[in-house]
């Protein structure tokens, strides 16, 4: 098998239990302000019907992981939180997204079906569908890994976009799923082939859908108008990055090729920083700042792997006028701070271990960064981060808590509970997923193990956790929140559990 590590993992070989056991070693409950300088920005890229509750974009109703809903969980029984539902679907990476009584997933089924992308609309409390819609894919995984989508729908009152793994961009009817427009953007534009297919998630902002198409020679970013289809504008390739500087001592000025890739697998971000609108895209290359309405450069920082073979996949995470980026492959992490006059920055600190975030965007509470690091599976840990230094403040590879309380069958692999015997959740998180409501973060560990961390920068604190067979490796999603309702997702099944906290008898 190639060598190379996919910007949504790897398999990592067995170990044995006697390893298992020396490895020893996340909102407040009103709306937090985690990440500002934006706390008009999302609105203006949300329609009016998105209501709290909702998570009708890609990382939620603040496109940041995190949820102002409360009254949830505060811990649940080995057996988990009540299953309300489960779906079989076909395959992909991306996450389903809920506006109201609606839940759209974008899958690739296997079997007859194997051919074709379906966006599916269920009803978000029963799973029951609503419509589908079907359109034909050829796209194969360079490495093995799955062909089904994974960008993550939007949602808004009246439309559902979708970005597929092959570049095919569709806007439909949300209510009846009907066909609105759709592009065909590789076919459009001048696009290289992408390592993994296509994995940044369009974003909304007032009247523009904004995709990182990825096209030559300077069609990175693209905006097209959001009821028609029409492109608007395109900026970021060869006019950006052809002589930048790259701090790399073989390499100190980046010198453009025919062949160049442009686009990540990170989603574009639009934010409000000293009152000026900065649309942040972590491209191949780096990131870079433009005018949403224009498409013209504010900034760019170079930030990416010597590694030939490697990606960029996380959001950058935005705190007042600083830009946190984190990316594996060797690269780390660095805090830029936005001058006011929103040209300019100043590197405020660069480490190349603090956090080495593989795809999963790091969630940002009260001065610290909470996320994933780690290239492979083996070694990743969930750590916090001082933000204003980037100092490690813990890490923990999640094993912690059940040192001592499982064992594994020699037989089937599988963890069990040594005083019950039953099937127990993996130890390890790997380079897992995690969301942040009620005060309290909700963890997804890439093979399916759930659990509730609480939010302390100063130490790890896991307050329970479980698994279900139907969420196995790789569950590669982040968790979904929506209306007291939490949606896991894997290659083969849907889940809805009910994470309402109920009043004591």
């Amino acid at each position: 098998m190639h060598n190379f590590d996919k910007f949504i993992g790897c398999r990592f070989q067995k170990w044995s239990l006697s390893l298992f056991l020396g490895m020893t070693l996340l909102l407040t409950p009103s709306l937090p302000v985690p990440q500002t300088g934006q706390s008009d920005s999302q609105l203006r890229a949300q329609s009016p019907s998105v209501k709290q509750g909702d998570w009708p974009y890609f990382l939620g109703p603040l496109q940041t992981g995190i949820s102002p809903e409360t009254n949830l969980l505060d811990q649940f029984p080995e057996q988990g939180p009540p299953l309300l539902w489960e779906k079989k679907i076909g395959t992909g990476y991306s996450a389903p997204s809920v506006l109201g009584d609606k839940l759209v997933i974008h899958h690739r089924p296997d079997g007859e079906r194997e051919g074709k992308e379906v966006i599916e609309c269920v009803d978000a409390s029963t799973g029951k569908e609503i419509w589908k819609y079907e359109y034909a894919s050829d796209f194969r995984d360079p490495y093995g890994y799955n062909n089904g989508p994974r960008c993550s729908p939007l949602l808004t009152d009246k439309h559902c976009y979708t970005f597929g793994a092959q570049g095919k961009l569709y806007c439909l009817n949300l209510k009846d799923g009907s066909l609105v427009w759709h592009i065909d953007c590789l076919k459009e534009f001048d696009v290289p082939p992408g390592f993994f297919g296509v994995g940044s998630t369009p974003i909304l902002e007032g009247n523009k859908l904004i995709v990182m198409v990825g096209g030559k020679p300077n069609s990175g970013m693209v905006a097209f108008d959001a009821l028609t289809g029409k492109k608007l504008w395109e900026n970021v390739g060869k006019d950006v990055w052809d002589g930048a500087a790259t701090g790399w001592e073989r390499l100190p000025k980046y010198k453009w090729r025919s062949n160049n890739k442009i686009s990540s697998y990170s989603s574009p971000f639009a934010v409000n920083i000293h009152g000026k609108r900065h649309l942040l895209c972590l491209m191949r290359q780096g990131l870079v700042s433009l005018d949403p309405q224009d498409g013209s450069v504010n900034f760019k920082y170079w930030f990416r792997s010597m590694i030939n073979d490697s990606v960029n996949a996380a959001r950058p995470v935005v705190v007042d006028d600083k830009i946190f980026l984190s990316a594996a492959y060797q690269v780390g992490s660095a805090l830029l701070q936005v001058n006011p006059d929103g040209k300019s920055y100043q590197e405020v600190w660069r480490n190349p271990t603090n956090m080495m975030t593989h795809w999963s965007t790091t969630i940002h509470h009260d001065g610290y960064l909470y996320g994933f690091s780690g290239r492979h599976e083996r070694g990743a840990t969930m750590r916090s981060v001082r933000l204003s230094d980037g100092k490690v403040m813990w890490e923990t590879d999640g094993t912690e808590p059940v040192i001592g309380k499982v064992k594994r069958n020699a037989l089937t692999g599988q963890f069990q509970w040594i005083d019950s015997g039953k099937t127990a959740p993996w130890p390890f998180y790997g380079r897992g997923s995690a969301i942040l409501a009620d005060n309290k973060f909700i963890v997804l560990g890439e093979r399916g193990t759930l659990a509730i961390v609480k939010v302390d920068p100063e130490k790890f604190s896991e307050v329970c956790r479980t698994s279900f067979p139907q969420i196995k490796y790789p569950s590669w999603a982040a968790p979904v929140l929506a209306h007291k309702k939490l949606y896991l997702r894997s290659e083969t099944h849907l889940l809805c559990l009910d994470f309402e906290k109920k009043p004591t008898k």
